[in-house]
């Protein structure tokens, strides 16, 4: 089995909080969902910068750890982590939205190295990242870790709730879920959002989702035997 190499990493001496927010808001038009961005933006960074083994040279890796936004509307932090490590050029950030520009209000995978998904539609993201982990334990491939991304209004839908339930029985090791839990969701669920995942036997933790040291130890907690999902907690998306 190829074994990936870690790529070089831009540290967050370099791109900070402050910096990702500048790229950020080199975006502008109307449609941006601009809070549903912005809660995703210290998880993609985490991601991206310190856990994801991929790297713009080895975007059809077949070893490859694979990301998948579920969560793509306003998808403006995610363009703003690829551009900082440099999966597509900065100067795209400021035609987005636009209609010959490949940074479209939803991810496409065709226009976009490194998008593994065209996303935007609630609901559909873990339900391929279970898919894709089933198909890589098919092929043997046991070293590819696969992400999802989810808000937590993504819950309300009953695709996922037929994912979680199937990826705890079957034993999806190298499945990890972020939901980013924003106080969208419709539904309160009894115990919290991780309970939920918790009953059908995945790995759970709940952390702050603006602590970037948190969240990396949350990402790269051990979890032998089940999925793993941790629930990013923010900022109301009303405040």
């Amino acid at each position: 089995m190829t074994i990936i190499e870690e790529h070089p990493r831009r540290t967050t001496a370099a791109y900070g909080r402050a910096e990702l927010t500048a790229l950020m808001a080199r975006m502008t038009g109307d449609e941006k969902h601009g809070p549903a961005a912005t809660s995703t933006l210290d998880v993609l960074w985490v991601l991206y910068d310190r856990v994801l083994r991929v790297s713009p040279e080895r975007t059809d890796d077949r070893d490859r750890d694979r990301f998948l936004l579920s969560k793509g509307h306003g998808p403006m932090a995610y363009y703003a982590v690829l551009a900082a490590k440099g999966f597509l050029p900065v100067e795209w950030l400021t035609g987005f939205g636009s209609y010959d520009s490949p940074l479209g209000h939803h991810p496409d995978r065709t226009l976009l190295p490194g998008v593994e998904i065209g996303s935007g539609s609630l609901g559909h993201g873990l339900p391929i990242a279970v898919g894709t982990a089933l198909g890589l334990r098919a092929q043997g491939l046991d070293g590819p870790a696969v992400w999802v991304l989810t808000g937590d209004a993504e819950l309300d839908e009953g695709s996922n709730h037929e994912a979680i339930a199937f990826a705890g029985p079957a034993g999806l090791e190298r499945l990890h879920t972020v939901v980013v839990d924003n106080a969208s969701a419709t539904h309160a669920r009894p115990g919290g959002i991780a309970a939920r995942f918790g009953a059908a036997g995945w790995s759970t933790l709940t952390v702050d989702g603006r602590d970037h040291e948190a969240l990396h130890a949350a990402f790269t907690a051990p979890h032998p035997g089940r999925p793993h999902v941790v629930v990013a907690r923010v900022e109301p998306e009303h405040a």
